[in-house]
């Protein structure tokens, strides 16, 4: 372990502390600095203790989340405009053995103290103690899972740790634990906690029963994958099985999955169920990012209020940049590779129609006919040409494409320029772009809509949005209880649970047990689950991400083939370009056309690399504890 993890002393007593009543699930990120406390006094009451709990809930560990932007535009599912080194994730080759490493023994040592102090405490009822107790070891217990997702078996370290300096640090050095073990532990927590833990959905940035439960199946799901798929990449592995899971194991994880799934399914941990509240199905997939106040299917969210000083810039960030607060946005690109695996209602998937069986250009009256009768959620996960945000119509197009093929556009966001044969300028290209180059326009011919605010203000720097992050919601619990079904023989039971997500999406055409294959399982999360933190862990632990970044570029072929495939290579972010047909005379004026293309500015591939799968320890945390062996595959 690294020498200032050992030597951590910090102490909860020095925490910042706020003070008033903090038991309601509204009021708790109200939580107002006052002083520093001894340990007997922060734990004297119960709004002291919860004041701690909120400084260690808001340092759990993610990925994707609306606090930074950059890896959601990674993995060829989008394209980041923004000029600067944000360009190296489609300039670069692939990922440094030391990308989504981490290893806070720090924040570790913090939970365990206070789990320590709060057992101690003697002014709380049992009550309080027992559920900041349950709260405490769930959030230690998330914080193992992510660090395992990422590192494989990590030191399992349950207790603070005291220096004696006696000379002899080797009685606080502890090995990596398998990789098995750790998982082990994140569900059997889960369980041990969870009717200690209040069964209410309407608890959401508070550990509740369902949280604990979302968090075990996902665990026991992703350990039934790396069991079975393992033996796909033998390599990947470690003799001490601090990396890899045994074949022979696959099936008790993926029965534990279902299992846990089936007891929030069942309703023994809250009422919850799939946000269904609006006629729009693209707008209610969309709501279910920004709609706090009647949201039946969150689980468990990191959350945002004005009034706590508490807020995020994702809007800011990514909104559709003309007409924006600020005017600035659009740094989260979509790529066709994700627009287009989106299925047709028919269940079926296909291209985007840009060309007719002839290969001639296929022509629309409106910008968004192009994407008719499609799963609902590519409209509430990507913002379309032709679509509106905040009541306001994105202006995204490329140029107009002229009788002879020939296109005019412009170096300018909305630039002015005279078609040929006339002499009054007229605008040539969108405000909102595409423009090679120019950062914050929708270079892949899209922008993000999940997680979007469409509050007033909530665009601008002033203000910013209180959308709250989702690390569990109930459409994935149905997707995992799918999966694991699946894996298990049971596609009967999947189909049913995947059905019930589908119809949500306007797919009303019910699969049948015997359409539920491997591609579906992998699509279905893919259009459900974009941008929420899932595809590198998900590729992970099905052993494909190194098959699909391989390292080879992606030619338009690769791109318009075997859409819906789970072996679909996906290394480099194509676009879709809108442009307008100026051919005076012929019935196609006026219309709308499109171009597949990819951008100059990918000059890189994604590569994913064996001595990826699990992340590099650094040498100086080796180095001081000999214990903890290294990764496989990082000579």
């Amino acid at each position: 372990m690294h020498t200032k993890n050992i030597l951590y002393t910090a102490l909860l007593a020095a925490i910042i502390i706020g003070a008033g009543s903090c038991k309601k699930e509204s009021e708790f990120l109200d939580v107002q600095p006052t002083n520093i406390f001894t340990n007997e006094q922060a734990l004297s009451d119960p709004a002291q203790a919860l004041s701690i709990l909120a400084n260690l809930y808001s340092r759990q560990l993610d990925i994707s989340t609306v606090k930074s932007w950059q890896s959601m535009a990674d993995f060829s599912e989008s394209f980041p405009s923004q000029n600067g080194g944000d360009l190296d994730i489609v300039r670069r080759t692939g990922w440094g053995y030391g990308s989504w490493s981490n290893w806070d023994y720090a924040y570790i040592r913090e939970m365990n103290l206070f789990l320590e102090r709060c057992e101690a405490a003697e002014k709380l009822s049992a009550d309080d103690k027992k559920r900041f107790l349950a709260e405490g070891r769930f959030l230690r217990a998330n914080f193992y899972f992510e660090l395992t997702k990422r590192m494989g078996g990590v030191p399992l370290v349950l207790e603070s740790m005291q220096y004696d300096y006696k000379g002899d640090p080797t009685y606080l050095q502890h090995p990596r634990a398998k990789e098995a073990e750790m998982y082990d532990f994140v569900i059997s927590e889960a369980e041990a906690i969870k009717m200690d833990l209040p069964a209410d959905a309407s608890v959401k940035s508070r550990a509740s029963r369902g949280a604990a439960l979302a968090m075990a199946t996902r665990a026991a799901l992703y350990a039934g994958s790396i069991a079975k798929y393992g033996v796909n990449t033998p390599q990947v592995s470690l003799p001490g099985g601090e990396v890899g899971i045994p074949a022979a194991k696959a099936n008790e994880y993926y029965t534990k999955a279902l299992t846990l799934a089936q007891e929030i399914i069942g309703g023994s941990a809250g009422a919850y169920a799939l946000y269904n509240y609006k006629s729009d199905l693209q707008e209610n997939f969309a709501a279910i990012f920004y709609d706090k106040g009647n949201n039946p299917e969150s689980i468990f969210i990191e959350d945002f209020k004005l009034k706590s000083g508490k807020v995020h810039g994702f809007t800011q960030w990514n909104q559709p940049r003309f007409g924006a607060e600020e005017e600035e946005g659009g740094r989260i690109n979509p790529s066709l590779n994700l627009v287009q695996s989106f299925e047709k209602l028919d269940n079926t998937f296909a291209p985007l129609p840009v060309k007719d069986g002839n290969g001639n250009p296929v022509y629309y009256d409106n910008q968004l006919d192009i994407f008719a009768d499609r799963d609902a959620r590519l409209g509430g996960t990507v913002i379309l040409p032709g679509s509106m945000f905040k009541g306001r119509p994105v202006d995204i197009w490329a140029g107009y494409i002229l009788g002879d093929g020939g296109i005019i556009t412009g170096d300018d966001r909305g630039q002015l320029k005279p078609l040929p044969g006339t002499t009054t300028p007229v605008q040539i290209v969108g405000f909102d772009g595409p423009i090679t180059g120019k950062e914050h326009t929708a270079q892949s011919g899209f922008y993000l809509r999940k997680y979007l605010d469409p509050a007033a203000g909530s665009g601008s720097r002033g203000t910013g949005s209180e959308v709250p992050f989702i690390r569990y919601r109930y459409a994935e619990v149905l997707l995992n209880a799918a999966e694991a079904a699946y894996e298990l023989g049971q596609a009967g039971v999947a189909v049913g649970y995947m059905n019930e997500v589908r119809k949500r999406a306007g797919l009303v055409i019910p699969l049948a047990a015997g359409d539920i294959t491997f591609d579906r399982i992998v699509h279905e999360r893919r259009a459900e689950l974009s941008f929420e933190g899932h595809v590198l862990f998900d590729n992970k632990r099905w052993r494909r991400a190194h098959t699909i970044w391989d390292g080879v570029p992606l030619t338009e072929a690769d791109l318009l083939s075997d859409i819906g495939a789970a072996t679909k290579r996906n290394t480099q972010p194509w676009a879709l370009w809108p442009y307008k047909v100026h051919n005076p005379g012929s019935v196609n004026h006026g219309k709308w056309t499109y171009k597949v293309l990819k951008s100059s500015l990918v000059t890189g591939t994604n590569r994913f690399l064996f001595g990826n799968y699990y992340s590099f320890i650094n040498n100086d945390i080796r180095s001081n504890n000999p214990k903890i062996v290294k990764q496989p595959n990082q000579d």
